[in-house]
């Protein structure tokens, strides 16, 4: 029992900041509307925070290897133009558009994996080029016109099951999966090893090209099932889909303290930073500020995230340096001086 009071401490002691940091933003915002703190509000946040957040959670994989992948909002505008294409153009139906969409997405992040590990290219060289190939096909794709689906399409995001809306539901299973992989999972324990040290990981034979194109095909997925939820809140394939969604990921990833250096983060947290870049641009709207002040303060608090993961990151490896200088050998044997 103690042992379980010990995890759940340690668990919820991670997000105390990020919580912390919401909750002053939301007590701020509440302060200057009372239309902030409303229910309808509050679930209009999940909402639209489910299609960042499935992303965010899928770009985690990514940033646990040390890698980035730039081209989610692309491959997010891609499998849109696809199954908008089945369906208006093609008749196909709705059942078939949707997997068609996940393996359009699972394509472009095999690609992106295999660039990396074959031709040992840099993650973000190969996911910036897969951004403008992923829009260029998708431009091709839609001729760079709007194609409006049929309403069967929006009822995917306005049906709620059981009270809740489906968007919030395929985002905490997304979670769920997420979670589980990387906390119950070899496969997760070898993320986080490969992350934290690549020729250690090598040493215990951990599968690394395995593990790094894997990554990238599970990024492509949540990139496409958010670009699913993005449709079917739209119900249209607009031009500009899925513009600067790999920002957002990012940035809500690093909020929800993901390390971009690689062996530190979690589904949870990037969940959680998700929320938190909606919560931002909703008070803002709900206070009715100036429009361009939007990215402004959005990037002013994305900066101090980045800022203290990269001075968190300068202070490990001084204490590791620290540590190693603290050491001398003695007859072939490590003591600590």
């Amino acid at each position: 029992m103690k042992q379980l009071i010990r995890r759940f401490r340690l668990s919820v002691g991670g997000y105390a900041p990020l919580v912390l940091l919401y909750c002053v933003l939301a007590g701020a915002f509440a302060a200057m509307s009372g239309n902030f703190f409303t229910l309808e509000n509050l679930v209009h946040i999940l909402v639209q925070s489910s299609a960042v957040a499935v992303v965010s959670i899928g770009m985690t994989f990514v940033l646990l290897t040390a890698g980035i992948d730039l081209s989610v909002g692309s491959v997010m505008f891609l499998t849109s133009a696809i199954a908008g294409r089945l369906v208006v153009k093609a008749g196909w139906p709705i059942a078939l558009a949707l997997p068609a969409m996940l393996a359009a997405g699972m394509l472009c992040g095999l690609a992106s994996g295999l660039l990396v590990v074959r031709l040992r290219m840099a993650p973000f060289v190969v996911t910036l080029a897969m951004l403008f190939i992923a829009r260029g096909l998708g431009l091709w794709i839609t001729e760079t016109r709007a194609i409006n689906l049929p309403d069967a399409f929006r009822r995917l995001a306005t049906e709620a099951i059981l009270g809740v809306p489906p968007p919030v539901l395929i985002t905490l299973f997304v979670l769920a999966a997420a979670h589980l992989a990387l906390t119950r999972t070899v496969f997760g324990r070898q993320l986080y090893a490969l992350g934290n040290d690549r020729a250690a990981a090598e040493k215990a034979g951990v599968r690394v090209s395995r593990l790094l194109v894997g990554v990238y095909v599970i990024c492509g997925a949540c990139a496409a099932i958010g670009g699913m939820i993005t449709l079917a809140q739209l119900a249209a394939v607009s031009p500009n889909l899925g513009q600067g969604r790999e920002l957002d990921a990012i940035a809500a990833a690093v909020l929800g303290g993901t390390s971009l250096f690689g062996g530190r983060g979690n589904a949870i947290g990037s969940f959680l930073g998700a929320v938190l870049v909606e919560t931002i641009s909703n008070g803002l709207n709900v206070i009715d500020a100036d429009p361009y002040v939007y990215p402004v303060i959005t990037g002013a608090v994305i900066f101090m995230a980045v800022l203290m993961d990269s001075l968190r990151h300068q202070r490990v490896a001084a204490l590791g340096r620290r540590k190693i200088r603290g050491q001398r050998t003695v007859g072939g044997d490590v003591n600590t001086v």
